[in-house]
């Protein structure tokens, strides 16, 4: 099969690799057509991480099952469906608890596995064209009748749309409050979009890339421009000098500032200086036990200078985690088929496998306009 293989820092290059292939009676072959580049994955993409040369990328994966298992009783050939990006057993202490992004059964060592990414276990991902889903079962979201059509909307019920969702939820966050997330990339954009279906009154998205602002502000968002000043004065004055109810990270260590200069720290303390006292806080920006290549020394060992004496007088709440996709994607799945929501509007392109390499290229430049792209193997 024709796969997207991780090669180096900056390199990626569609190869030809052996099929994915049913290797437990408990799994499911899917034949992939749809799935995402992932800001995560630009993590990896950047040489950030330890992932190895070799890897198939991509874990925001759709398809239609092909194949099952001997042991699989569910699913069924001919099926249309969404993978998140956990994979999970169903059965462990945390998989029981509903903590799907912990499972402490398909990651031996670890807590949580996941296609096509590095450490978090041997599995290949999706940016091919066929995908092995373990204990397929349990985690294939059968879609409904119109997924064939709607690819666009379900393909995000893989990360994106729940990952977003889960900011909010760890947030807290309620009808009327006030809600300011940190970056406006794919995950902050589903992080204002899910505060809007909790009932958010006002919902303030900083970044300072203004086509991404612009984005957000179709959708019923305040943008707040990093470019025009420090965001955190700008969310006070918005919000009468109290700050805002609740706050969200949807960036993590890579943070930037408007130059470019990365700051580890910058968006979890400016996160903090926004939010009210006895507010709460929800981080699903990714935050890593080591970086090596971090230019900050509290970086590379995977630490930040947090400003816990501010967090602490405040009276702040935290949360923070990947998602556990299967929390809510079932939920927000029948929004989408109810016409109740359409995450599509994220989409800016549509590409081949063949030219992934180069869409990986605009969206790591953060080129204009280039703010979620759909891979069709």
């Amino acid at each position: 099969m024709r796969a997207l293989v991780y090669k180096g820092e900056r390199q990626v290059a569609v190869e030809q690799v052996p099929d994915a292939r049913i290797e437990a009676p408990t799994d499911v072959l899917v034949r992939i057509t749809a799935t995402n580049i992932c800001g995560s994955d630009l993590h990896m993409y950047e040489g950030r991480t330890s992932v190895e040369e070799g890897k198939i990328l991509g874990h925001e994966n759709l398809g239609q099952v092909i194949e099952v298992g001997s042991a699989v009783v569910r699913i069924k050939v001919g099926d249309w469906v969404c993978l998140p990006f956990n994979i999970a057993c169903g059965f462990c202490r945390n998989c029981e608890r509903g903590l799907t992004g912990f499972c402490l059964t398909v990651n031996p060592g670890m807590a949580g596995g996941a296609y096509g990414y590095a450490e978090m276990g041997p599995y290949n991902g999706g940016q091919a064209e066929l995908l092995r889903v373990p204990f397929g079962d349990f985690n294939c979201l059968r879609l409904p009748e119109d997924a064939q059509e709607r690819q666009d909307d379900y393909v995000m019920l893989a990360d994106i749309f729940p990952t977003g969702y889960h900011a909010t939820e760890l947030a807290r966050v309620s009808p009327g409050d006030s809600v300011a997330i940190f970056g406006a990339g794919p995950v902050g954009l589903m992080a204002a979009y899910s505060a809007s279906l909790r009932g958010a009154a006002q919902i303030l998205l900083v970044d300072h890339q203004r086509d991404r602002l612009r984005l957000a502000e179709k959708i019923g968002a305040v943008p707040v421009d990093a470019n025009e000043g420090d965001p955190v004065e700008r969310i006070m004055e918005l919000t009468g000098g109290r700050g805002a109810d609740k706050g969200c990270d949807c960036v993590g260590w890579q943070a930037h500032d408007p130059s470019g200069d990365e700051h580890p720290d910058m968006v979890i303390n400016n996160v903090v200086r926004s939010v009210r006292a006895t507010g709460t806080i929800g981080v699903v920006g990714v935050y890593v036990p080591s970086d090596p290549h971090s230019p900050d020394e509290l970086g590379r060992q995977g630490r930040v200078a947090f400003d816990l004496g501010t967090f602490f007088q405040k009276g702040l709440t935290m949360g923070s985690g990947q998602a556990n996709v299967k929390a809510y994607n079932r939920q927000l799945r029948d929004l989408i088929h109810a016409g109740r929501a359409e995450p599509s509007f994220l989409v800016s392109h549509h590409v081949g496998l063949d030219d992934a390499p180069d869409a990986y290229r605009h969206f790591d430049h953060r080129d204009e306009g280039w703010t979620k792209v759909v891979l069709h193997p």
